[in-house]
């Protein structure tokens, strides 16, 4: 990080990648220095001329030399952000916040729940846990989109198997394209909202740890069969980005109950926000 907070520093934009209608992902390098970050950390991103929005990363953390950050186009940033060419310079500040705690889990089984975007911390995490497979148990992902078009990294998902990760992919709606393969055997493929997926996935809540990143209703009942299920509240891990602006907790905007969001999170583990109303 830049030793001013609030100077971003220049990245060439790398490669733009279009995964959805909605999502591309930026691949970028500092044009001084390198980028080193947790999975669950995220930067403040730049485009010159239009404004600033925080981003988490969606890469590896092993791979120091370039970063990733997928964005959902939503508004003049985010739109501002896709019409970014290869070769274009932008300004990014970071990484700040925290991490997902992986080096307290070693040897349990870990279980990932993202929905639409919010997978894309989730990839970050599932590259850091790739990178050291032998020190985990069972690996499973539980992903959702709204349709078949909007799932991301669709190039991605049979690579993650080959690695001893479970991967369940679902869509609330599909169409003639959702079917067996190309994301592997019968029955990985699924139609309903991501949480029709623990029909299909055994789980240990005693050994297991769960990290859930998504849209707040789809977190909120995640959260609940989680609880139905077994899981302690102390081992269910929130991926949280709301209403985050400034990234360094001066502006107020992602405050819940005087928790920052940007600072405190934006990973928390659900045991802190438990008895706060509408955490997300």
């Amino acid at each position: 990080m830049s030793s001013n907070p609030y100077l971003p520093r220049l990245a060439e934009v790398l490669e733009v990648k279009e995964e959805s209608p909605e999502v591309k992902t930026l691949k970028l390098k500092l044009k001084e220095g390198r980028m080193k970050f947790k999975a669950g950390q995220f930067l403040e991103l730049t485009v010159f001329g239009v404004g600033e929005a925080p981003f988490t990363f969606s890469s590896s953390p092993f791979n120091l030399e370039s970063f990733e950050v997928s964005i959902a186009k939503v508004g003049s940033v985010t739109g501002a952000a896709h019409r970014l060419k290869r070769g274009e310079l932008v300004g990014v500040r970071g990484p700040f916040g925290n991490g997902f705690p992986l080096e307290e889990y070693k040897g349990r089984d870990l279980l990932i729940v993202g929905g639409g975007i919010g997978i894309a911390p989730l990839r970050s995490l599932l590259y850091a846990l790739v990178a050291e497979r032998s020190e985990y148990g069972e690996l499973k992902l539980l992903y959702g989109a709204r349709s078949p078009s909007l799932i991301i990294y669709k190039d991605e998902w049979e690579k993650f198997m080959e690695k001893d990760v479970e991967v369940y992919l679902t869509v609330d709606v599909g169409d003639e394209t959702w079917r067996c393969g190309p994301y592997g055997p019968c029955g990985y493929t699924h139609v309903g909202v991501v949480t029709t997926l623990f029909d299909l996935v055994k789980l240990n809540p005693e050994k297991c740890v769960a990290f859930v990143c998504g849209p707040p209703i789809m977190i909120k009942f995640t959260v609940q069969r989680l609880l139905q299920l077994g899981f302690p509240a102390s081992r269910i891990y929130l991926s949280l980005e709301r209403m985050m602006k400034c990234g360094l907790g001066k502006c107020g905007h992602c405050n819940i109950e005087g928790y920052y969001v940007c600072k405190d999170g934006p990973v928390f583990p659900f045991e802190m926000l438990k008895d706060i109303p509408h955490p997300f």
